[in-house]
């Protein structure tokens, strides 16, 4: 799957968006697989259109996978990603959707974050039962 700074295009990677996408173009672009892509439509997250059995994908699909890989690498469940997703490419003042997406990002942080001081946690405890029981 393609990395952080590729979800974000941060380095611009595409000067010149393409009018329509096949699902190979975006499958190989984000180094994800043809399933997934149709994992992805069959739940509702994606919307290509079709001639004959060709899915063709447009610009706001492909920005539509890019915040779906973005929610799916900071652990994000489907259901609540197809929230984030049509939250922020809803209509509205875009100032508003990037802070409520700001915010979104900021709590699943705190969830990380809390989640990882348990893990912490239960490894130092595994540590000294270990120790223990090598005595």
């Amino acid at each position: 799957m393609a990395n952080v700074e590729q979800l974000l295009d941060l380095n611009g990677a595409e000067v010149e968006p393409k009018q329509v996408y096949r699902i190979g173009n975006l499958a190989r672009e984000f180094g994800i697989s043809l399933r997934s892509l149709r994992f992805y439509e069959a739940r509702g997250l994606l919307h290509p259109r079709r001639r004959g059995t060709t899915r063709l994908y447009s610009p706001d699909d492909r920005k539509r996978l890019r915040l779906i890989l973005l929610c799916k690498l900071v652990g994000f469940s489907l259901m609540k990603i197809g929230q984030i997703v049509n939250d922020y490419l809803g209509t509205g003042s875009e100032v508003k959707r990037v802070r409520d997406l700001r915010e979104v990002f900021r709590q699943q942080q705190n969830v990380l974050q809390a989640q990882r001081e348990g893990l912490e946690t239960s490894i130092a405890a595994l540590e000294m039962i270990i120790s223990t029981l090598e005595k």
